[in-house]
């Protein structure tokens, strides 16, 4: 489960940066990015290691801080 949790949270981090330059896409990406963040959480918590868990939580916390910052989060 470990391996499936990292896969997500390397996606969504990937797919974060990417859109993270841009002013529409980096809200439409934050949106986006949240909920693999949460599946990845969910897949990590299964798991005994920490890595995939650590990652999806680093990815969370980014995404619902630019959409704070930016007003897409009330």
């Amino acid at each position: 489960m470990n391996i499936i949790s990292t896969i997500f949270g390397v996606v969504g981090l990937i797919l974060f940066i990417l859109t993270m330059f841009f002013p529409l896409l980096g809200a439409i990406g934050s949106w986006i990015c949240l909920p693999i963040g949460i599946l990845g959480l969910i897949f990590g918590a299964f798991s005994s290691k920490k890595s995939g868990r650590s990652i999806n939580i680093v990815l969370i916390i980014l995404a619902v801080l630019r959409l704070w910052l930016g007003g897409g989060l009330l």
